[in-house]
C-alpha cells in the first residue's frame, strides 16, 4: 500500500473521524448490552464482540466508515442455541460463522447483491428505520415527564446545534449536555448503568470448551449458516447504503472476508457474532466519519469507556441515546419513497412495501429481503413474458408462412412462445394442402436462454410437422444455436415424437 493510499484510507479526515468514532462508541454501549440480553448472555459478551469486530473490520473490511458490531438481527438467531446448549457452543458457532463468511468472500458470493433491486434496498432501509424507532419506545414505558422532556431537549440540541457550528457533532453535544444536566440536578431517570453491569477487565483469548465431534458440528452448523447469511446480507445492504451516503464505492468481496475475520476474532475473545449496523453507520457518517479511522476509533474508545471509565459512562441518561437513535431513524428513512409510491411503477412500490412489512412483522431482515427479491423476480418474469412477439407473415402465393419471433425465450416466456403458434397453426395448415405448406420460424430477433425454451421450440416444430407442414427454423444467433444444437431434438431423427408435443 502506497503512502498516498494509506493517508486517503486512514488519515484524510482525522478530526471528523475521531469525533464521529466517539459518538458511535457512546451509542454502541446500550445497544450491545441490549443485544446481549436478547441473546441470553452476559452484557460483556456483546460489549467485547462490539469492540473486537469494530477494530478488526476497520483493517479487514471493504467499506470505510461502516460500523460493524453485535446486532439485534444476529442476537435473535442465537437465542435457542444459548438456551439449549450454553455459551461455549455460541462461541463455537461464532467461529464457524466466521469461516463460512470468509468462504463466501473467497467464492465471490457478494456478487449475488446484483439481484437485489433498488426497491428492495429502499424497503430494507425504511424497515430498519422503523425498527430503530420502535426499539426506543420501551424506554418511555412507565417513564415520568422528565424522560420525555430530556429526549425532546436532546432532539432540539441535535437539530439546532448545527446552526451554531458544525465543528463538533451535535449528537456528541447532546450526550454531554444531557449527562451534565442529569448529574447536576440529580434527576431520577434511566441511565446506561441500569441496562447491565459493564465489564471491568480486558477481554482474554479463549477457545470454545466444546467437544470436537460430529455431534457438535451438527448442533452449531445450522445456527452458524443462518448467522453467516444474515450477517452478510445485512452487511452488504448497509455497505450499499453507506456507498450512497458518501458517494464512494466499496469492495463487497473484501467486506465478506473481513466480516468473517472479525467474527473469528470475536469468538476467540469471548464475543458473539456480529455484522454491520446501519444505525451506527448512519450516526458515523452523519457525524463526519469518512475513513477507516472512524471505525477503529469507535471500537477502541468503546473498550476504554466500558473498562476504564465505566462509572462515568454508566451515568449517561438513556434519554440522550434515545434522542440520538430517533435522529438516526428519521435520517435513515427514505421519505421521498413515500411520495414516489404513486410516481414509480406499481410493481416497484409493491416490492418496497412488502419488504418493509415482512421485516417489521418478523424482525428478520433476511426474510424481508428474500421476500422482496422473489417478488421482484416474479414481476420481472411477468413483464418479460409480455414482450415476446410472434408476427405471422404469409407469402403472396399463400404457400409459405413466416413466423417472425421477437423477445427473450426462457422458462417464464416459453409458454407464451408456444401459445402464439397454438392459435394459428391449424389455420395455416388448413389454408392449403399439407404438401404445399411451408413454415419458416424466423428467430433472428429472439434469444433462447435455457432448456425450457429449447423444449418449447422442439414441441412447436414437432406439432407443425405432424400436421404435414415443412418447417424450417432460421436466424438463430450464435448463443441460441449452441443451446439448440446441444439440447434440441427437432432437427434430429425422430423429432416428430418429441415428448409432450401433443
Amino acid at each position: 500500500m502506497s503512502l498516498q493510499t494509506l493517508k486517503r484510507a486512514w488519515f484524510s479526515n482525522v478530526r471528523g473521524d475521531l469525533l464521529a468514532g466517539l459518538v458511535v462508541a457512546l451509542a454502541l454501549i446500550p445497544e450491545a448490552i441490549a443485544f446481549s440480553i436478547i441473546a441470553g448472555v452476559d452484557p460483556k459478551v456483546g460489549l467485547y464482540a462490539s469492540f473486537c469486530i469494530a477494530v478488526v473490520i476497520a483493517f479487514a473490511g471493504g467499506r470505510p466508515a461502516m460500523i460493524s458490531a453485535a446486532t439485534g438481527a444476529m442476537a435473535l438467531v442465537m437465542v435457542d442455541l444459548v438456551r439449549d446448549h450454553g455459551l461455549q457452543y455460541l462461541f463455537a458457532a461464532t467461529l464457524l460463522t466466521g469461516v463460512l463468511q470468509m468462504l463466501a468472500g473467497v467464492f465471490k458470493l457478494s456478487l449475488l447483491m446484483r439481484f437485489v433491486s433498488r426497491s428492495v434496498i429502499t424497503g430494507f432501509v425504511n424497515a430498519l428505520a422503523i425498527l430503530i424507532f420502535l426499539a426506543q419506545l420501551p424506554e418511555f414505558v412507565g417513564a415520568t415527564w422528565v424522560m420525555y422532556a430530556m429526549a425532546a431537549a436532546g432532539l432540539a440540541i441535535i437539530y439546532l446545534f448545527p446552526y451554531i457550528t458544525r465543528a463538533v457533532p451535535s449528537p456528541l453535544i447532546c450526550i454531554v449536555v444531557l449527562t451534565g444536566v442529569s448529574m447536576a440536578l440529580g434527576l431520577d431517570i434511566s441511565t446506561v448503568g441500569d441496562k447491565g453491569a459493564l465489564p471491568d477487565s480486558l477481554p482474554a483469548f479463549l477457545f470454545p470448551d466444546v467437544p470436537f465431534t460430529w455431534d457438535t458440528l451438527r448442533i452449531i452448523l445450522p445456527y452458524a449458516a443462518t448467522l453467516a447469511v444474515v450477517g452478510l446480507l445485512e452487511s452488504m445492504m448497509t455497505a450499499t447504503i453507506v456507498d450512497d451516503f458518501t458517494d464512494t464505492p466499496s469492495d463487497k468481496r473484501r467486506e465478506c472476508v473481513g466480516q468473517g475475520v472479525a467474527n473469528l476474532a470475536s469468538g476467540m475473545l469471548g464475543g458473539m457474532a456480529g455484522c454491520a449496523m446501519i444505525g451506527q453507520s448512519v450516526i458515523n457518517v452523519k457525524s463526519g466519519g469518512r475513513t477507516r479511522l472512524s471505525t477503529l476509533t469507535a471500537g477502541v474508545v468503546l473498550l476504554i469507556l466500558v473498562v476504564f471509565l465505566g462509572p462515568w459512562v454508566s451515568r449517561i441518561p438513556m434519554a440522550a441515546l434515545v434522542a440520538v437513535m430517533i435522529m438516526v431513524s428519521i435520517s435513515t428513512f427514505s421519505w421521498v419513497s413515500v411520495r414516489n409510491l404513486w410516481r414509480h411503477p406499481t410493481s416497484s412500490s409493491v416490492v418496497m412495501l412488502v419488504t418493509v412489512i415482512v421485516v417489521v412483522a418478523t424482525h428478520d431482515l433476511a426474510r424481508g429481503v428474500l421476500a422482496g427479491v422473489l417478488l421482484s423476480a416474479v414481476f420481472f418474469a411477468n413483464k418479460i413474458s409480455r414482450l415476446v412477439t410472434i408476427d405471422r407473415r404469409p407469402s403472396a402465393d399463400g404457400k409459405t408462412v413466416t413466423y417472425a419471433v421477437g423477445g427473450q425465450i426462457f422458462f417464464a416466456t416459453a409458454q407464451a412462445f408456444a401459445a402464439g403458434f397454438d392459435r394459428a397453426d391449424d389455420a395455416i395448415v388448413d389454408a392449403a394442402s399439407p404438401s404445399e405448406t411451408r413454415i419458416n420460424i424466423d428467430v433472428s430477433q429472439a434469444h433462447f436462454w435455457d432448456i425450457t425454451a429449447v423444449g418449447a421450440l422442439d414441441k412447436v416444430v414437432a406439432r407443425l410437422r405432424r400436421h404435414g407442414a415443412d418447417v424450417t427454423v432460421q436466424g438463430l444467433n450464435a448463443a441460441s444455436a449452441t443451446m439448440v444444437n446441444r439440447y434440441g431434438v427437432h432437427d434430429k431423427p425422430g423429432a416428430d415424437s418429441v415428448p409432450g408435443a401433443h
